[in-house]
């Protein structure tokens, strides 16, 4: 899909609830980010989405659809008041977050482009979200997971479940995201490399090295794999021969975490919190694992230290023998 698609579909169902001048504003802004930032269609539509919210409640606001001098006549009193309705139906911190954020980006692209600059967006400041922990999954049930064994009584093929072991060891393994995973081709993964090279969030590129292990996951995935893994067709694939989809990983994810007595917070993405978590209890380092991760900001991994601290300090309260209230 081509940046000027991924535009279009973004705006579809948006344009006709703006003013035109605002509607031309907001393609030309979805184009940008899709050329610029490389989003994907459903993150374009994700801005999208909360940018419509933010207009139409301004629309309830305002008594009237907003144009584009409208927009630059806002005060912080109005956009608070966008907030406020929106925190009165219930909507999370976090949602209102992301609802600024898309506003205020659309409102950078109207002053880079000349059409007015919107203040009052930068003004009022974003409400505070409660920062939450990542929940990884322990050592041993991640390596579990990663099993093909452990799903030995399922009515399943031996390469699906070979398959799905091999996915799973490349989140726990190598650190992938689940689309990370499934966008790889034959050709990235030659066989018996130690390293390869995955394209994450905005197209950038990150080394990654696997791990013996993973290696041979994959390896027993290729040797009985039914079907023909050409060097530009996808490494895993459904039963059909199609492209796997990710509901898939996560169903069976879900099978070994009733099977294993997990929580629900076992999921294919705590496997890769539990790579950076496990990684940083063994001595890695901070910003080596924000380059395996691929992650553009070292704060977006420090979070992991909170996790490794935590653990560490419920461990020695369960363990130690002067830990307890009573000790004197």
């Amino acid at each position: 899909m081509s940046d000027e698609q991924k535009a279009a579909r973004a705006a579809h169902g948006l344009l006709g609830a703006v003013t035109p001048d605002v509607g031309a504003a907001v393609e030309a802004w979805l184009a940008r980010l899709a050329h610029e930032r490389r989003l994907s269609a459903k993150t374009l539509e994700a801005y999208a989405r909360d940018l419509s919210v933010v207009l139409l409640r301004l629309t309830d606001h305002l008594g009237m659809r907003p144009g584009l001098s409208d927009l630059a006549a806002l005060t912080p009193a109005d956009v608070r008041a966008v907030l406020a309705a929106r925190r009165a139906d219930g909507v999370a911190p976090r949602t209102l977050v992301r609802l600024l954020a898309a506003a205020r980006s659309f409102g950078r692209h109207l002053e880079r482009e000349g059409l007015g600059k919107v203040g009052a967006l930068t003004a009022v400041r974003a409400p505070k979200v409660p920062r939450s922990l990542p929940k990884p999954v322990p050592v041993a049930a991640a390596r579990a997971l990663s099993d093909p064994a452990t799903r030995a009584g399922e009515d399943r093929e031996p390469w699906v479940l070979a398959r799905d072991a091999a996915v799973i060891a490349l989140l726990y393994g190598a650190g992938l995201r689940i689309s990370e995973a499934l966008g790889l081709t034959s050709r990235d993964v030659p066989p018996d490399a130690e390293a390869i090279t995955v394209t994450g969030k905005g197209r950038k590129t990150r080394m990654v090295p696997l791990i013996a292990p993973v290696r041979r996951s994959i390896a027993e995935y290729r040797a009985i794999c039914p079907h023909a893994l050409g060097p530009e067709g996808p490494l895993f694939r459904g039963t059909r021969g199609g492209p796997l989809s990710p509901r898939i990983v996560q169903l069976a994810v879900e099978r070994m975490r009733g099977a294993l007595g997990l929580p629900q917070s076992a999921t294919p993405h705590a496997l890769r919190h539990a790579f950076a978590t496990h990684l940083l209890s063994r001595g890695g380092e901070i910003r080596a694992i924000q380059e395996l991760l691929g992650h553009a900001s070292l704060s977006t991994t420090q979070i992991y230290t909170e996790v490794d601290t935590t653990a560490l300090m419920a461990a020695w309260r369960s363990a130690h023998p002067r830990s307890g209230a009573s000790d004197t």
